[in-house]
């Protein structure tokens, strides 16, 4: 079979032109630490009110005895829950999401934190905040009528105010630092 000169002149220019774009996209992939999420976990979202990890006394910020931060949020039925969480600016924060109802994205402008929650799945994920501030969360899939009123705000505060503030509110409420 014959091929003209000029039809695998413009086969290479396409090929080569696909290489530069699979070429751009790993190197992005690799210096912004751009990854697919690696922790696969199931749950049963129906019974996510009645898990020890996802009940509602257990959402919000959490930091055990080590000093790691950990954040379990739900999404579901146009919002995320819980409305507002204060972490502190420049540590490394783990995100642990889980949704009740539909598919639901999360995005957090200004940082690298932007997934999708899908029913029946764990998604988890590590960030950091670069500065104080308020950063507004938001569902990035269409998930029904009330999607454009899905939202929540997490406030980031100093590292030394956050500890300070994170210790007196433990005492106040009775909450300990290992929970």
């Amino acid at each position: 079979m014959h091929i003209d000169t000029l039809e695998k002149q413009w086969a290479q220019i396409v090929l080569g032109i696909c290489a530069l774009f699979v070429g751009i996209i790993m190197f992005d992939a690799l210096i912004h630490s751009v990854n697919a999420p690696s922790n696969v976990e199931t749950i049963d979202s129906a019974k996510l009110h009645l898990s020890e990890e996802f009940a509602e006394d257990n959402l919000g910020v959490q930091q055990d005895e080590k000093g790691n931060i950990m954040v379990r949020m739900v999404a579901g039925r146009y919002s995320f829950f819980p409305k507002k969480i204060i972490v502190p600016a420049e540590t490394k924060i783990t995100f642990r999401w889980v949704s009740i109802d539909v598919l639901h994205g999360v995005h957090i402008p200004m940082t690298n934190m932007s997934t999708m929650i899908v029913p029946g799945f764990v998604a988890q994920l590590d960030t950091s905040f670069p500065k104080p501030g308020d950063y507004p969360v938001l569902c990035n899939e269409y998930c029904g009528l009330g999607h454009d009123h899905m939202w929540s705000k997490i406030e980031v505060m100093e590292k030394d105010q956050w500890n300070l503030s994170h210790l007196s509110s433990a005492d106040t409420n009775g909450v300990t630092e290992n929970e």
